[in-house]
């Protein structure tokens, strides 16, 4: 059976139990396209997302309304984000109460309204006009309108181990689960955006693929993914790459692990993981966020008993949005958590040589990479 296959069951609805009333489940795709008519290249984002699906299956509650914020009321309801990043960037919500999920428990299939999603598909529309976007400041989102039909394969997948086990999401250890169904996906279609049409092919969708579920997020928030690699020793692209890296402060059974991060990069048919819960590995990773005026740089050092990568990312703050979500508890803590998928940077790989030397190995560039960062109650530059 292939990885692809194998991990699935980590792919599929989560909101079961107590994860029901207070819970939250979202799948998430971004890739890249082309103008039909102009060229331009343009990168996109779409989430399908539902929280506290059985506190109020009836009707869409947004936990942000005035007087919601005033009775401590949680939400609950579906809600399809999807926009794009650069000059323009934007995000577009719209939302469906969780009856009108239909959804199966064996497989990923997805379906409310127009919108569908499993493994092999997604498709759907969303729509806000100004005035609604101006009225409803609850609903978080931009005007707009967006349209994609995209057939998905998912090349690479990347799963963090037993914390995602049958065995740890019964027990309801974490606070905030992760996996990546695809880390290199490959997307074809058609996307339209404000009336203009995109184009999506496989060969340079650079597309990714994940999902998220659990009672509440992670402070900080750190996120890095790219399939779009390069080597500068040979300067020849690595198609069979990619890197992922994300956490922050995961929470098990309600105590924090501070700053901690899992990083996986895939160079060809050499592998690198830096996994915290793997304790025999002898994993560690150290990150230090920069926000200045005009763009995040990320630094992230991972290592272990045989291996140091060290990663560095910038991304520029007008290609970026903050990302609106709020938690199964009904607050909005993260409102400074930029997301963007324009990045860019590079990656130095070593191996390390008795306890002090460091063999170089591998030098890369990486391209359209996925980012995100945000960080509530304290200064928003981490040094950890």
């Amino acid at each position: 059976m292939s990885d692809v296959k194998r991990y699935l069951s980590r792919n599929l609805f989560m909101l079961k139990g107590r994860y029901s009333r207070r819970g939250y489940d979202w799948w998430w795709h971004s890739f890249t396209g082309r103008n039909t008519v102009t060229g331009e290249e343009k990168s996109f984002f779409i989430e399908y997302f539902v929280i506290n699906p059985n506190l109020y299956p009836g009707k869409v509650v947004l936990a942000q309304r005035a007087d919601n914020v005033m009775y401590g009321v949680r939400p609950s309801y579906v809600m399809i984000k999807a926009g794009c990043w650069g000059k323009d960037a934007k995000q577009i919500n719209n939302f469906y109460p969780a009856s009108e999920l239909v959804n199966k428990r064996s497989k990923l299939d997805f379906q409310i309204g127009s919108c569908i999603l499993s493994e092999q598909e997604i498709s759907g529309t969303v729509s806000v006009d100004k005035e609604e976007a101006v009225r409803y400041p609850e609903c978080m989102t931009d005007s707009g309108s967006m349209t994609w039909n995209l057939k998905v394969s998912k090349k690479i997948p990347y799963c963090v181990g037993y914390g995602t086990s049958w065995l740890f999401r019964a027990l309801h250890c974490f606070e905030m689960y992760w996996h990546a169904q695809g880390v290199k996906t490959e997307y074809s279609g058609k996307v339209i955006l404000d009336g203009a049409t995109y184009e999506v092919k496989p060969e340079t969708s650079f597309g990714y693929a994940d999902k998220n579920w659990g009672s509440d997020y992670t402070n900080p928030w750190v996120w890095l993914s790219s399939c779009d690699i390069t080597s500068l020793v040979t300067g020849k692209p690595l198609l069979n790459s990619c890197l992922e890296v994300g956490g922050g402060t995961p929470k098990v059974f309600g105590i924090p692990i501070e700053n901690k991060l899992l990083v996986y990069l895939k160079l060809e048919d050499k592998e690198y993981e830096f996994n915290f819960s793997k304790f025999l590995k002898r994993s560690s990773t150290s990150f230090t966020i920069f926000e200045e005026e005009n763009e995040l740089h990320w630094c992230v050092t991972a290592e272990n008993s045989h291996y140091l990568v060290d990663i560095s990312v910038f991304c520029a703050k007008d290609d970026m949005l903050k990302i609106n979500y709020e938690a199964p508890n009904g607050k909005k803590l993260h409102n400074n958590l930029w997301n963007g998928g324009n990045g860019h940077g590079e990656i130095k790989v070593f191996r390390k040589i008795g306890s002090k030397e460091l063999e170089f190995l591998d030098n890369v560039a990486i391209g359209h990479v996925g980012c995100e960062y945000g960080r509530y109650g304290k200064d928003t530059t981490d040094n950890q």
